[in-house]
């Protein structure tokens, strides 16, 4: 009876752990030092009470958790660092992306100085070495650079990527770019490296396949290098549910420890005499480890990775045991291990897609026998995934693809039988006998572009980009336990209610503004500016960000998502104020979401979309809502550049929002004439708050009570300016920056004057988000705590 008990007590174990982990997760600051050492100690004592150990785990996890990442935000760049020049010597982490404007990898430092004192600054660094970086930079390789860096800090939207997250579970500790100076130079390299290796395999792929995407898409299936791939593959990766089969997956991996299965196999058939020595049922565990562990190194680790080895690794040692233990207890000592080791992986989307995964997969897919048996599972298995993982891929992406169920039902044994093994005999040719890789990478190359061919016609089907508003999170938890009730044993009454709770993660509650209200978001787009205003029933979006050479688009990483995840599914209009690339960049991006809205602009000719000309003196009226377009002026035919910048007044009841784009104070007076007396005005600071712009006689004349700067934190233009800061604030105006609320949020009510409704930067507060300028971060004092118990712990 104990021994039967074991698993189910192994499993709740690692779900109380679990749980004390996410804990840690939701504070907006970390506890302090001396509280973290007294909850370990408390839950080292309940291990020992058998009614407690459950909440023994609990406590251990989040006094675990807490203090890795106080350790981890001790070791960012300290403030007051930022914008310095730090010498560093450090090793090349990773695989270095080459693009034609830069160079980008990580920097594992080793020794950081300033003005020839020694920093304690020691981690990964992301960098970027602009014009001139050495074809020579490689993998593995050591280097001393002059770093000008910053604390890690992204765009904070509705729906966008959380760079702050990522930066703390990757162990980012700064950002920055190269110096082009004369101590810049190259120190060595490292004598054992496996990413050294598979940059070579890398290249050895790209010289014997002749097709340039084919070679990406086999280096991505071989090593997992997607540095190839362009941003236009994983839309048709994420349209066809198959991101996880193009990074490396934990099924890849399972793929290679099969081939150590049968290594070994072949070896005691071969040799019968082994067998005297070990048995080969002891055998086959330890060879699919190390097969799966080889291959896991070449392809970069990642966390599916990492989760099937520790599976193995489990196994392997129950075998070696003699205990048994099903797979649910094996799930579960995997997670305990993952948690050990690095509880801040529970922080990145494919902790959760792989374990959620299998689990709903060991639930759902009980033993089968007969030769329907793996037909049976790939079809129910790509039903599971498909229920089981969409609450998950809504929460962490903002959409789900509807098709995925059908294209994996093809991609799955394709990618994993047929293209990842050929990639595995190619890698292992090219390590010992590079000629014979040709015959496997040709087949490999002719079977992926076939395959990626009929994905890309998927793409297009209707279903393929399933966008849902972003809700609350307990809504994606209520729609798991959903998927859990539909999955659990036909004996199981109602299991169809199960739908039920998905209904508020489908359809969250959103009341649109009422007749006469308007609302608008500032998007946090860096050094650009995109404004999105929403009537009860149409949705004006006014610039998309900036478009930079590295084809990072702000349309596509930043308004998109913004606009999905409030659940604009239609544009009325687009106005594009002039042709500067941080306002028109992501235009195109945004016309090919939104083909049907109305396009205008101030520079039509400098776009590359069709667009008419903004008119001074067009108006229109929508819900009650009256827009009218005050500039460029027929008449200024002249004016070039920032002045040809579209300016837009929303009138509500009772408030205006003024977005003047890029003007100067030379055509300023006019749009103050053109706007007039009304109700209480918000205005988007003119050109960023440029000291030529926001002049004395615009402010005096519409007198806002709202102004919204959109600018890039530490910008090298330094806007808003010092000047123009006060300016605002001696008219009493609530002046706030994107750069330190992240997107901001504006409500127009229809009874009431304009209001700051939320500053997203604070309202997804979390222990790891950098805080706002002026305004101590709790971050920075719940870091500071941990160090009592960084040091008394270790």
């Amino acid at each position: 009876m104990l021994e039967a008990r074991r698993p189910i007590v192994g499993v709740c174990a690692a779900i109380a752990a679990l749980c004390g982990v996410l804990a840690v997760h939701a504070l907006p600051a970390l506890p302090s030092g001396v509280l973290v050492l007294a909850l370990a100690g408390l839950g080292a004592l309940a291990l020992l009470l058998p009614r407690l150990r459950l909440l023994g785990w609990l406590l251990l996890g989040f006094a675990w958790c807490a203090w890795h990442a106080g350790i981890a935000l001790d070791a960012r760049l300290p403030s007051e660092l930022e914008g310095r020049d730090v010498l560093v010597a450090g090793t090349v982490d990773g695989l270095p992306l080459r693009r034609d404007d830069a160079t980008r990898f990580v920097l594992r430092i080793e020794q950081a100085r300033l003005d020839g004192d020694d920093l304690p600054l020691r981690g990964r660094v992301r960098v970027a070495w602009y014009d001139g970086a050495p074809e020579a930079l490689a993998a593995c390789d050591r280097w001393q650079l002059l770093l000008r860096l910053k604390r890690p800090r992204g765009l904070v939207n509705p729906g966008g990527f959380d760079a702050e997250r990522q930066a703390l579970e990757r162990g980012i500790v700064a950002v920055g770019y190269v110096r082009e100076a004369e101590v810049d130079r190259r120190l060595g390299a490292r004598a054992a490296c496996i990413d050294r290796l598979r940059e070579s395999i890398a290249a050895g792929i790209a010289s014997r396949v002749t097709d340039a995407h084919d070679a990406a898409l086999l280096r991505a299936f071989a090593i997992g290098d997607t540095r190839g791939l362009e941003q236009g593959d994983w839309e048709v990766a994420r349209a066809n549910g198959i991101p996880h089969l193009i990074a490396i997956s934990g099924f890849h991996v399972g793929v290679a420890g099969l081939f150590g299965v049968a290594l070994a196999w072949s070896l005691w058939a071969a040799c019968p005499r082994l067998g005297l020595r070990m048995a080969y049922p002891l055998v086959r565990a330890p060879a699919a480890l190390l097969a799966a562990s080889l291959y896991g190194l070449l392809a970069g680790g990642s966390l599916p990775t990492v989760r099937t080895l520790a599976m193995i690794a489990v196994v392997a040692a129950m075998r070696f045991g003699r205990r048994g233990g099903g797979g649910p207890h094996t799930l579960a000592l995997a997670l305990l291990a993952i948690l050990a080791v690095d509880p801040l992986a529970t922080l990145a989307p494919g902790f959760w897609l792989s374990f959620v995964g299998v689990a709903f997969l060991m639930l759902a897919l009980g033993p089968v026998r007969g030769r329907l048996r793996f037909l049976r599972e790939l079809g129910l298995g790509q039903l599971v995934m498909t229920v089981a993982l969409l609450p998950l891929s809504i929460a962490f992406f903002g959409e789900a693809s509807l098709v995925g169920a059908l294209s994996n039902l093809v991609a799955v044994p394709v990618i994993s039988f047929v293209i990842v093994p050929l990639c595995l005999l190619a890698v292992i040719a090219l390590l010992l006998l590079p000629a014979a890789a040709m015959l496997p990478l040709a087949l490999a190359a002719a079977v992926a572009h076939v395959q990626w061919w009929l994905l890309e016609q998927a793409a297009h089907w209707p279903g393929a980009h399933w966008w849902l508003p972003e809700s609350e999170p307990w809504t994606a938890a209520l729609a798991i336990a959903g998927a859990l009730w539909l999955f659990l044993p036909r004996a199981t009454p109602a299991r169809l209610l199960g739908l039920l709770l998905f209904v508020p993660l489908l359809w969250p509650s959103r009341p649109p503004p009422g007749a006469g209200a308007f609302e608008a978001l500032v998007i946090d787009v860096g050094q650009g500016l995109s404004v999105l205003v929403r009537t009860r029933g149409h949705a004006l979006l006014f610039d998309a960000g900036a478009r930079y050479p590295s084809d990072f688009d702000l349309g596509d990483a930043a308004v998109l998502p913004a606009l999905h995840a409030l659940g604009v599914d239609r544009l009325d209009r687009f106005v594009i104020s002039h042709g500067d690339n941080d306002h028109a960049g992501g235009a195109a991006t945004v016309a090919r979401a939104f083909p049907a809205a109305a396009r205008a602009s101030g520079e039509p000719g400098r776009l590359a979309i069709g667009a008419d000309a903004c008119r001074a003196g067009e108006a229109w009226e929508w819900d009650g809502v009256r827009f009218a377009m005050l500039g460029p002026a027929e008449a200024a035919a002249d004016v070039r550049g920032n002045d040809r910048s579209c300016v837009l007044l929303v009138e509500g009841r009772a408030g205006r929002l003024l977005l003047p784009g890029d003007i100067s104070r030379r055509v300023e007076g006019d749009v103050a004439g053109a706007a007039g007396a009304g109700p209480p005005l918000a205005i988007i600071v003119p050109h960023h708050g440029s000291r030529s712009s926001s002049s004395p006689a615009l402010l005096a004349a519409l007198h806002p009570v709202i102004a919204v700067v959109s600018a890039g934190w530490r910008n090298r233009f330094h806007h808003p300016a010092p000047d123009v800061v006060a300016r605002y604030a001696a008219i009493g105006a609530v002046l706030v920056n994107t750069a330190d609320a992240g997107a901001v949020h504006l409500a127009f009510p229809a009874d009431a004057p304009p209001r700051i409704v939320a500053r997203e930067r604070e309202r997804q507060w979390h222990y790891w988000r950098e805080g706002m300028r002026g305004s101590p971060a709790p971050v920075a004092a719940a870091s500071t705590s941990s160090q009592t118990a960084s040091a008394a712990l270790l």
